[in-house]
């Protein structure tokens, strides 16, 4: 049985995570598999979280540091409603830099409310937009907003390798997808289905004409000319009008 998105999500994350560190030019303090000092207590209901003993993160299970990802980060960001590809670019963004500011930025990208939460509204712009366009530039932002930061002189270079991979690893899972039918697609095959109609109309509207100056054509059916030549605006222009409406539609 293949591995779920989730489980594959957090593999990469961890994979970049690392063990236990506590780097002085980290604001995070001592972290574990990516989990901060506060955030394990505060998960653990500890306040004041320095109350936690720095062992207590040192001895973190990768069992609670999974599910403390799972409710904080991956769900909190909605990432298993995401197209494939696009949650772990959410996700990621999210463990590194806050899921608030990853799901705002995302609703950014998409034009809807930049509330922070992942709902209906957000997910069906999503589902409107290009899903590797949106890892590409959910991405860049990042980027962007690593570059700023104070610390990026201490941890520039490794916040770079991440996000380069993080966004190879999200494209690839895009084109692992099976294919679906673009709106192009769709598009296309709609305004060939209007071509072939006006081909019919025009066709019946030279026969009938002909058939109006004795011309005697009888592969369309025993319509007179006159008849032929009424069918055919009859098509043309029923065809411009349900084109007209669906328009306005």
């Amino acid at each position: 049985m293949p591995a779920s998105r989730w489980t594959l999500c957090l593999a990469k994350i961890l994979e970049h995570e690392g063990g236990y560190v506590d780097h002085p030019s980290d604001p995070g303090g001592a972290t574990n598999m990516g989990i901060t000092h506060k955030t394990l207590a505060r998960w653990r209901g500890i306040d004041p979280w320095w109350d936690l003993p720095k062992s207590e993160v040192r001895a973190l299970e990768r069992s609670e540091a999974s599910a403390i990802y799972k409710a904080l980060y991956w769900e909190r960001c909605k990432a298993g409603s995401l197209p494939a590809g696009l949650d772990l670019a959410v996700f990621d963004y999210g463990v590194n830099s806050g899921p608030d500011r990853a799901v705002r930025v995302l609703q950014a990208l998409v034009g809807v409310v930049q509330d922070g939460f992942v709902g209906p509204v957000t997910l069906a712009a999503v589902g409107k937009r290009d899903t590797r366009a949106l890892i590409e530039a959910l991405c860049d932002q990042r980027m962007g907003f690593l570059q700023r930061l104070a610390n990026w002189a201490s941890f520039g270079r490794g916040w770079t390798s991440r996000v380069s991979d993080i966004r190879a690893t999200a494209l690839s899972a895009v084109a692992l997808q099976p294919p679906s039918q673009t709106e192009k697609d769709i598009n296309e095959m709609t305004i060939f289905e209007g071509y072939k109609t006006y081909i019919v109309g025009v066709l019946m509207l030279v026969v009938g004409i002909a058939q109006s100056f004795g011309i005697d054509i009888a592969m369309l059916g025993e319509y007179s000319g006159p008849q032929m030549v009424m069918e055919a605006l009859a098509i043309i222009f029923l065809r411009r009008g349900l084109k007209s409406e669906l328009g306005k539609g």
